[in-house]
């Protein structure tokens, strides 16, 4: 296979491979957002008020469009490598782990805590933690493309720098 010039420890397939996931987790937590959105807009009011976890009211799964883009970034990388590509695709991906990191935490502490909830939105309330438990598992394995591109990515860039100092050495050796 043919491997990336920058990131010369990873294929070029893999690397669209990497991409496509991340888009592909990016597409599923919009649209859950957007699940969430209806089931929680659709609350009616009861005794105990509406159910409104921390993960909606900041928008969470919305994040997944940092996700997308960091996939694309991926993508045009592995299509037409350069320098400044990869510095971009190494920078979404850190982005990336910030986001699932901070993602992960909100959703935990929202799990970890349940107020009552009205008994008419009981229903709604406890769907809404179903889709962050899934949303929640599909947090790992971003962090892990993210951080695995991450690495490969500096490796490439490390090694590019290397040869190039290398290279303008030797020019320097040889005009003297």
């Amino acid at each position: 296979m043919a491997s990336c010039e920058c990131c010369s420890k990873i294929s070029t397939a893999d690397a669209l491979v990497l991409g496509a996931i991340q888009i592909m987790i990016g597409i599923f937590n919009v649209l859950m957002w957007y699940l969430l959105l209806i089931l929680y807009m659709g609350q009616i009011k009861g005794v105990f008020g509406t159910y409104e976890p921390i993960t909606y009211r900041t928008g969470c799964s919305l994040w997944g469009i940092i996700f997308i883009i960091s996939g694309v970034s991926i993508i045009k990388v592995a299509r037409h490598p350069t320098q400044r590509l990869l510095i971009c695709a190494m920078i979404m991906n850190i982005l990336c782990m910030i986001t699932v990191i901070i993602a992960t935490v909100l959703t935990v502490l929202e799990l970890s805590s349940f107020d009552s909830v009205s008994y008419r939105n009981f229903g709604q309330a406890r769907l809404g933690r179903e889709i962050s438990r899934v949303l929640l598992g599909f947090y790992p394995l971003e962090l892990c493309i993210a951080f695995t591109y991450t690495i490969f990515g500096c490796i490439g860039l490390c090694r590019k720098n290397e040869e190039s100092f290398a290279a303008g050495t030797e020019e320097a050796e040889s005009a003297l």
